[in-house]
């Protein structure tokens, strides 16, 4: 089958850092569909896993962690699915990636796509949704249409998993959503997306707070460049507030730093259900559900704002340069061989 994989860990400017191969075609375990891969998308992860992990020697690493596709055979044990139906998920980090012609993947971490999207559009979402759906609800706790009276601050508000963190809570809780971003193109893109206020994270956090009236927050999303903004995060947050991180700080957090007020910090990574096979593995299934639901409803939608052709390992190298650039917004996506 066809596929682009590496075999050394290179910069995206070298030519061999991401290349076409042909690969065996996957074999499947009891819960795993065999999908026919339409679309994918590419994540922060998918560069960092290509810089930093180097495959077995004489190996190639498939990446990808977004895809929307055809189920075209099921494992002996799947039950939600059939062959002919349409799918999206994320993946899971320990096995080969989205970024091949034909993809295995446990069920229980697949939802039906959304009816209303085209598999480019839907492939824009599993990995960010989830991240977002698993950080607001399960890390920080907040209630499906709670939080009423509280703020949540998203820092880095107009990346993947931003835009979707915005959808999410502005339109399914009653917090006051502020997000961050330091561009004119970025801060309307927070907007549309629905934050109740933008700010600039290039500008003292305190300041900004202030300006737009919410000098603290009760719940905070660091998306992104943590460390540089974390003693400006401890500060903006209340007594007993809470704080979420998916990013990789550079340097080490001083968790010290949170007693005085009481916070807790939370980490959110969507692999460990897969990695760690939790026993409520299943709940990426119902949450990818409901996703779709809201997308067909018209509550949520794509976050994609760049297309890079077909899949191949030039047009991935360019949508790598282009996350790597750090002036990404929304997602960028690649649809057929």
């Amino acid at each position: 089958m066809k596929a682009v994989a590496y075999r050394q860990s290179l910069p995206i400017t070298d030519t061999q850092s991401l290349i076409d191969l042909e690969l065996p075609e996957p074999e499947l375990r009891a819960n795993d569909l065999l999908v026919e891969v339409k679309a994918v998308s590419v994540n922060p992860v998918d560069t960092k896993v290509r810089r930093n992990v180097a495959p077995p020697e004489g190996q190639a690493k498939v990446l990808g962690w977004d895809a929307a596709g055809i189920v075209r055979a099921v494992g002996s044990a799947v039950s939600r699915f059939r062959v002919g139906d349409r799918v999206w998920y994320a993946g899971a980090i320990d096995r080969a990636g989205s970024n091949s012609a034909l993809q295995a993947v446990d069920e229980r971490i697949v939802g039906p796509m959304p009816a209303t999207l085209g598999f480019a559009e839907a492939a824009a979402l599993p990995l960010t949704s989830i991240t977002a759906w698993e950080l607001l609800f399960d890390r920080l706790g907040v209630p499906r249409d709670g939080g009423e009276g509280q703020s949540l601050l998203i820092v880095g508000g107009a990346g993947g998993v931003g835009s979707v963190l915005t959808q999410i809570a502005r339109r399914l809780t009653r917090l006051t959503v502020i997000a961050t971003a330091s561009r004119p193109e970025t801060q309307a893109w927070c907007a549309d997306m629905g934050a109740h206020h933008v700010i600039d994270h290039r500008q003292p956090l305190a300041d900004e707070l202030r300006r737009i009236g919410h000098p603290q927050v009760n719940l905070v999303a660091s998306l992104t460049a943590t460390e540089q903004h974390y003693a400006a995060l401890v500060e903006a947050l209340v007594p007993q507030g809470k704080l979420a991180l998916i990013d990789d700080p550079a340097t080490p957090l001083d968790i010290t730093a949170l007693k005085r007020k009481s916070l807790s910090l939370h980490w959110e990574l969507m692999f460990t259900r897969s990695l760690f096979q939790t026993p409520d593995i299943a709940e990426q299934h119902k949450l990818l559900g409901e996703v779709a639901r809201l997308v067909d409803a018209g509550v949520l939608r794509s976050t994609v704002t760049e297309r890079f052709g077909a899949l191949n390992a030039e047009n991935l190298r360019r949508a790598h340069a282009w996350v790597e650039s750090g002036r990404a917004i929304g997602k960028g996506v690649l649809e057929g061989f």
